[in-house]
């Protein structure tokens, strides 16, 4: 068996391993983030769950940090308040990014972990079956323990070879977005095996478990070994380590090569993470900004090695660079360390240990400007600023560049002082601002006025008749439908708010134009809906009286919460038939409960007088939620 094999068997509770199949997994752990937990703990309320049945849960609060109004204050008073009252542990402003945070203190190698985060997969660094969903399935999670899901696929990415010291575990990642694209993982897991992976420290394998959701893979896992227990070890967790690998010949669906000797500092070009090319083909270009850090590059190797680059050099005179260490334990060592004052000394400005300008919350470039950053996505306008190009480098790329001016491709020679780093046999361990529900007894749960009920799908009944109310493009994320900026983020509690920017950055009237047709039908490219985990993207639809969305292909987490919400997710029988839908379009399902059974049917197109097929493929449970209009609905009715 591999090792994906291998986490799925051990978590097995019904179904089958085999490719495709519809399979229920115990849950060890969850974690939830402020922009996507609110919800999550608002759906948790409504399915009636006491204190949570997993071994253990995580409340983060590390998205929405900026507080120039209540609205945020408020949704992190709620969080802390209802998490405490279920039994969940709570990650205080200021701690760290979740991912960050859960690798220190909580992954266990082993132990499946389900986040309402789409870079949850990080975890998979040290070995554990960490997938990313949306908050409903997550707080189904924290109320049963179990996690409904399709067997994924397992590719096999065989790593040879030693990465250079001018290339970083970003390269890597990067190198396999351009071999197999942003809809290259849909239904997969990609498992990292080989003699290079003994090479890569675990905060290099956790850069690239969480850029695989860029992939659009279920999950990525590394095995847990003598590198695993080094890092378990250095966070006064030696007793969480366990051995982990695929058997000797296990066998892969699918499987690649990647030599570690031959990659060269990649980076992705606007607007999208697999649009990549070789660093050195941008060079010499003018930068505006440099934005170091985010879940994927802020570790403290990262900022251990960012420091060096940067030590006794000035960041340029046109150069903005900030940095956020990814918790307040890296903030503390580079301290100890000497990291913080090189940094600080160089110009760069340094920012909280949150998420940041990773989405969108500050830092948003000038008009027209060069961005280099080094996260983990650079969708169209999620910067903020919709003329900004945004590309996505290595650290070592980033802080070369910063002090150049333009765009670097760093040499092997400029990166010799590298190769004396090394990572601390012990880190500074102060958990001082993560809260134990086991010190507090009865919690009164706080409620803000922003804080506003979800809307709940419609049962399925009759026809359904339609106006196609928007036709979108290919590759439409989930930044595209429910936008995630500095503005809206503090609404993520306010889904009637929220709904009035559904879809904004594609069709600025389609919130208005859903609201006057009375609800409606979107019409889709390939791969809608990749990108983050957010419901909201599904939710705010929802709340406009959206029915179905018909498209080409679907990503997997919104594809699940649109099923969730008690919106139909079908996909064209043949592509062309997309050709022949215009806005504005009436459509017609003439029996929506038989679609759903039967997995086929036929839609009427009652403008243009023609007929075009449609297909989706549901579990028994998928058709149960759909004709209940939602996963609330159906858990409701069954108690």
């Amino acid at each position: 068996m591999n090792l994906t094999q291998k986490l799925f068997k051990s978590h097995l509770v019904s179904g089958e391993l085999t490719a495709g199949a519809p399979i229920v997994i115990s849950v060890d752990q969850t974690l939830t983030q402020d922009s996507t937990g609110t919800m999550a703990y608002l759906q948790l309320e409504a399915l009636g769950a006491g204190r949570v049945k997993t071994k253990r849960s995580v409340a983060y609060i590390d998205h929405n940090m900026l507080q120039s109004g209540f609205e945020n204050a408020d949704d992190h008073a709620y969080i802390q308040s209802v998490a405490l009252a279920h039994g969940v542990f709570v990650s205080k402003p200021g701690n760290g990014i979740c991912h960050q945070v859960h690798l220190e203190r909580f992954g266990i190698p082993g132990q499946s972990l389900v986040g309402s985060d789409s870079h949850t997969p990080t975890g998979g660094g040290i070995g554990m079956l960490a997938i990313g969903a949306g908050g409903l399935d997550v707080a189904l999670a924290m109320a049963d323990g179990t996690l409904n899901i399709s067997m994924p696929r397992v590719v096999g990415v065989e790593l040879v070879g030693r990465l250079k010291r001018n290339v970083t575990a970003k390269d890597i990642i990067l190198e396999v977005l351009r071999r197999l694209s942003v809809k290259g993982g849909v239904g997969k897991v990609m498992e990292y095996f080989g003699e290079g992976v003994n090479s890569l420290s675990v905060p290099e394998r956790a850069t690239v478990t969480n850029m695989g959701a860029e992939l659009g893979a279920t999950t990525s896992v590394f095995p847990s070994d003598a590198r695993t227990k080094e890092f378990l070890t250095a966070q006064g967790r030696a007793d969480d380590y366990i051995p982990l690998c695929a058997d000797e010949n296990a066998s892969y669906d699918e499987r690649i090569t990647v030599d570690l000797s031959a990659l060269e500092p990649l980076c992705a070009k606007p607007h999208m993470p697999d649009n990549v090319a070789k660093a050195s083909e941008l060079a010499g270009t003018k930068i505006d900004q440099v934005c170091i850090g985010s879940c994927t590059d802020s570790s403290l190797l990262t900022m251990l090695k960012v420091a060096a680059l940067l030590d006794g050099k000035r960041v340029h005179p046109d150069v903005s660079l900030t940095v956020n260490p990814g918790s307040r334990q890296v903030l503390t060592m580079m301290s100890r360390l000497g990291a913080l004052d090189k940094i600080l000394d160089s110009g760069a400005r340094v920012l909280e240990c949150a998420c940041g300008p990773c989405i969108g919350m500050g830092q948003s470039p000038k008009t027209d400007a060069v961005s280099l950053r080094t996260f983990n996505r650079n969708f169209y306008a999620r910067s903020g600023t919709k003329s900004a190009s945004v590309y996505l480098v290595s650290p070592i790329t980033a802080a070369l560049s910063a002090v150049a001016g333009v765009f670097v491709s760093p040499t092997e020679d400029e990166c010799k002082r590298l190769d004396s780093i090394e990572l601390p046999e012990r880190f500074d361990i102060n958990d001082n601002l993560i809260l134990d529900p086991a010190d507090f007894g009865d919690v009164a749960i706080v409620r803000g006025p922003n804080i506003k009920p979800f809307p709940v799908g419609v049962p399925l009944d009759g026809k359904i008749t339609a106006e196609v109310t928007v036709k979108t493009g290919d590759n439409i994320t989930t930044d595209d439908i429910m936008p995630s900026n500095a503005k809206l983020l503090p609404y993520r509690s306010n889904i009637p708010y929220l709904a009035k920017f559904c879809l904004s950055t594609v069709d600025p009237d389609f919130a208005e134009r859903t609201e006057k047709a009375g609800g409606g039908i979107i019409i889709g490219g390939e791969n809608y809906g990749q990108g983050s985990s957010r419901e909201h993207a599904a939710l705010a639809p929802c709340k406009l009286g959206i029915r179905a969305v018909i498209v080409k292909s679907f990503a997997r987490m919104h594809r699940d919460n649109l099923i969730n919400s008690g919106i139909i997710p079908l996909v064209f029988e043949k592509v062309d038939d997309y050709d022949g839908i215009t806005l504005g379009d009436k459509l017609e399902i003439q029996d929506p409960v038989a679609l759903v059974e039967n997995g086929r049917g036929t839609v009427r197109n009652v403008t243009s007088g023609k007929s075009f097929g449609v297909r989706a493929e549901f579990t028994e449970r998928q058709k149960n939620i759909l004709k209940a209009g939602g996963t609330v609905n159906l858990y409701k009715n069954a108690k």
